[in-house]
């Protein structure tokens, strides 16, 4: 909604000015230049998926490719869906650090961000979670939503009538249908143009180097480092 939007609606104008500083004291620095990646990458496909790294129970990494779903209202956390049954439900929550890998061509930039993958599932106690993942279900494509309809994930093959099952409700999502939300704390920013390159550590809030899961502030910092 826009600022002219708001007035003719009947806000006052110190109400949109403070709105406006709301959302804009919402939205992470790094935000920026990566809405300004996938606007000039907007014309490849691959600009919308980015690889993301969990542990294993035994320590061995894990990565995959996701598609970005976008942002969850109000927040810089990244939506990714999931299906409950797959390897990395287990893995999430076991360990529930991870780190995005996400590399434009066109502008030849790299996002490391790393933070805390939150698991929306069907039994999520929390109302608005449970809306967004809702919400998400329903702005699936016929095609996404499908698949959640299909055998066991990383099973073992059996026959292709797993496969073909009808097509889900477009309105309620499946229960093993999951939201997976990136909450970031740290964003590794890389610009490979230009001699030399730019880099740009963005931090969250300040962590007690003994334990890390312990949060002191939510304001984020930038800091410039060597390539």
């Amino acid at each position: 909604m826009s600022e002219y939007t708001l007035y003719r609606h009947g806000y006052s104008l110190g109400c949109i000015i403070n709105i406006c500083y709301v959302l804009l004291m919402t939205l992470a620095p790094w935000r920026s230049p990566l809405s300004r990646a996938l606007h000039r990458d907007r014309s490849k496909p691959e600009s919308r998926y980015f690889q993301l790294a969990t542990v294993q129970a035994n320590g061995y990494p894990a990565n995959r490719t996701v598609v970005f779903r976008g942002f969850l209202n109000d927040t810089n956390q990244l939506k990714i869906i999931t299906d409950n049954r797959s390897q990395k439900v287990d893995q999430i929550q076991q360990q529930s650090w991870a780190e995005a890998c996400w590399y434009f061509t066109g502008t030849r930039e790299q996002f490391r961000i790393a933070g805390q993958l939150i698991l929306v599932d069907a039994n999520c106690p929390d109302v608005g979670l449970q809306m967004a993942r809702v919400s998400m279900w329903q702005e699936l494509s016929d095609n996404a939503r499908i698949q959640f309809t299909w055998a066991h994930p990383g099973e073992k093959r059996a026959n292709s009538e797993a496969f073909s099952a009808p097509a889900p409700d477009a309105i309620a999502p499946l229960a093993n249908f999951c939201l997976l939300l990136l909450n970031p704390v740290k964003v590794d920013h890389l610009k490979l143009r230009g001699e030399p390159q730019n880099r740009y550590i963005y931090t969250r809030g300040e962590y007690r180097q003994e334990d890390f899961n312990q949060q002191l502030n939510d304001n984020w910092s930038c800091v410039e480092i060597n390539p």
